[in-house]
């Protein structure tokens, strides 16, 4: 059962868990983990379309997912509320990082937990890959459209944006709404 409508403080502080958790990567994982199963605002489809939609529009998915999250709920206060949230302690801890980083970062014992926070990364990336799979796994077009775009830009080694501006479209006029019988006859 979902939770009711979070408040814009409440929207602040699950993108600011979000963000805080995602450290070294994974924002997608996390934001699933904490939006869907720990606070339940949303059902896993309403994830995933939010998704989708944060990840064919420019600037940085997790951003656009705020942006997605808070409107949906709370409009531009609920949109602003989540920005912040996923910004400003991050963007402030991030600064402070730098500083160090650039002050150590010739020591070895930093590139080899660089190494291990990238190995971290991309565990969560894949995490997530199969998390998303099983809602498409009996969705045999779906399962064709990924398979495409993985040889696309595995096998074929096209270039991202190519690939975007042509299957994005072609994906979503796939997957457009279709009028109920009862609709078409009606008109």
């Amino acid at each position: 059962m979902p939770a009711p409508s979070p408040s814009p403080k409440a929207l602040f502080f699950g993108m600011l868990q979000v963000a805080l958790s995602a450290f070294g990567g994974g924002l997608s994982a996390w934001s699933q983990r904490i939006v869907v199963e720990q606070r339940r605002w949303m059902s896993n489809e309403a994830f995933l379309t939010g998704l989708t939609v944060a990840r064919l529009f420019p600037g940085p998915n997790q951003i656009n997912m705020a942006v997605y999250i808070g409107a949906l709920f709370k409009g531009f206060i609920g949109a602003m509320a989540a920005i912040a949230g996923m910004l400003l302690v991050p963007f402030s801890i991030l600064m402070l990082l730098g500083l160090v980083y650039f002050r150590s970062h010739a020591l070895p014992a930093v590139d080899h937990v660089l190494t291990g926070v990238v190995a971290a990364a991309a565990g969560m990336a894949l995490s997530m890959g199969f998390k998303i799979l099983h809602e498409y796994w009996r969705d045999p077009l779906a399962i064709l459209i990924a398979i495409l775009t993985f040889l696309a830009l595995q096998v074929a080694n096209f270039k991202l944006i190519p690939v975007v501006l042509v299957g994005g479209p072609m994906a979503m006029a796939l997957y457009w709404p279709k009028p109920c019988k009862s609709q078409a006859e009606n008109r």
